[in-house]
């Protein structure tokens, strides 16, 4: 799949600044079309995969939503009990040959270790995020580093790096992030009641009006840090929103889920 050449993906000294003043960080057109064709039909290969083995999976709801463990891994449905539509699968890369080496991809590493200041990381997690067309529901203004920091000591740590495999814009559900939100570390959740009312950021903790969309073309990656607050809004559009997040730590620490330590770069 890799058209990479050898030479460094290591962030410029500019796009490091801008990381750590924002919070984010764009970079368009990594992967080529080639490329996501390849990329997409190993993520629908997936897709089927998850479904077929979370007939036999544990299955559980909260807040109305679906879940179904398989081992160590998640599956979350779309809203609606009878929902067959996969959402969320975490983690996915060992699901096809072409997500296991999509992790270890140096344009995806190299900068993860600029970010980070170190000279090899490991995987913490990863997830596939899929919003179909007209179908795919939005995810509410939440941090990753609250959740995580029951499972690490260095939630500092971990950023994500999400590619995109389909245009991203308003219209299909982009990522919408809170600027400079990652300045302020953890964040208290809300207190509704709900069973996952904790996992997302008190309203009071922040400005809608900072929000920035990451609209962005097919094949761009967005790198966005782990305090940084996120969200994004339903998929109203005709074409899917289909993009892999990919959050990676220092080497030698194991992964989230499953336990194993798996270093690249």
């Amino acid at each position: 799949m890799s058209e990479q050449h050898n030479l460094t993906h290591s962030l410029l000294e500019e796009e490091l600044f801008t990381y750590r003043a924002h919070g984010y960080l764009i970079r368009e057109g990594v992967f080529s079309a080639r490329e996501l064709a390849d990329l997409t039909g190993s993520v629908e290969r997936a897709v089927a995969l998850a479904h077929a083995e979370s007939a036999s999976g544990n299955a559980y709801h909260l807040d109305g939503k679906r879940f179904v463990d398989i081992g160590n891994m998640t599956v979350q449905f779309e809203h609606g009990d009878k929902s067959e539509t996969i959402r969320v699968i975490e983690p996915a890369h060992h699901l096809d040959t072409v997500l296991e080496a999509l992790v270890e991809d140096t344009r995806i590493v190299d900068p993860v270790k600029s970010i980070i200041g170190v000279d090899a990381v490991s995987i913490w997690t990863n997830k596939l995020n899929l919003k179909r067309a007209g179908e795919g529901s939005g995810f509410g203004w939440h941090q990753d580093s609250p959740y995580w920091a029951h499972d690490s000591d260095h939630v500092d740590l971990l950023p994500n790096v999400y590619l995109a495999f389909d245009d991203a814009s308003a219209e299909n559900g982009c990522l919408r992030v809170i600027d400079k939100s990652h300045l302020r570390g953890c964040l208290p959740g809300t207190a509704d009641g709900s069973q996952l009312g904790g996992f997302f950021t008190d309203p009071a903790c922040f400005e809608e009006k900072d929000q920035v969309l990451m609209e962005a073309p097919a094949g761009s990656l967005v790198f966005f840090d782990p305090h940084s607050i996120h969200g994004s809004e339903p998929n109203l559009s005709g074409n899917p929103r289909r993009a892999m997040v990919m959050t990676y730590q220092p080497a030698n620490f194991p992964m989230l889920k499953t336990g194993e330590v798996r270093n690249v770069g």
